[in-house]
């Protein structure tokens, strides 16, 4: 079984987490017990996203077992989030020993301020590109930019397309096209 964290913080965007969160847990609707999709905070008490949805986190940062696969959303939130030492904490932890490191949107931002974007490919929102690359980071305009071990994926709706792609990197392409047909999405990402 995959263990995948989502990193939340309060003004995380929606669409940024529940994206991924909806892709990477399908999958265990077609092979049970295949992924374990934690939500993942400083604390396990409400937070509130960007549009005003309440969320409950499943286990804090020092509860957090050691992930397969941390995905770090992005949202207006990220501002006081990348300046955050106990989550750039997290993230620096978990890259240490995590098969994938993933960003949506300007998650990216949080894995810049953690020091895993220098001298990579990496994507964020598009209004935020020139602003990546003060970090060192080669920007790319794309859905999703693989740098090995660190997957980033451009703006919001962009996180199911980095769920497909996980899904085709852990589970193979005839997978991640079943989910996509189960949830009527047809990914920009080309699965192969």
């Amino acid at each position: 079984m995959w263990k995948i964290g989502i990193l939340l913080f309060p003004g995380v965007e929606e669409l940024d987490f529940v994206g991924p969160f909806e892709v990477l847990s399908y999958v265990n609707k077609l092979a049970p017990a295949s992924t374990q999709v934690l939500l993942v905070a400083e604390e396990t008490t409400e937070l509130r996203a960007f549009n005003g949805l309440r969320i409950l986190p499943d286990v804090t940062l020092t509860a957090c077992p050691d992930l397969d696969i941390l995905v770090v959303p992005g949202g207006k939130g990220r501002l006081a989030a990348m300046k955050n030492a106990n989550l750039r904490q997290f993230i620096q932890a978990q890259a240490n020993q995590a098969r994938f490191i993933t960003s949506v949107c300007t998650g990216a931002f949080l894995l810049a301020e953690a020091g895993l974007l220098t001298g990579r490919q990496a994507t964020t929102y598009h209004e935020c590109l020139d602003e990546l690359s003060r970090y060192g980071v080669e920007v790319l305009t794309a859905k999703v930019v693989d740098a090995g071990r660190i997957i980033t994926a451009g703006g919001v709706s962009s996180g199911l397309e980095l769920g497909f792609y996980l899904l085709q990197k852990m589970f193979g392409p005839d997978m991640a096209r079943q989910v996509a047909r189960k949830i009527e999405y047809s990914p920009e990402i080309p699965l192969d």
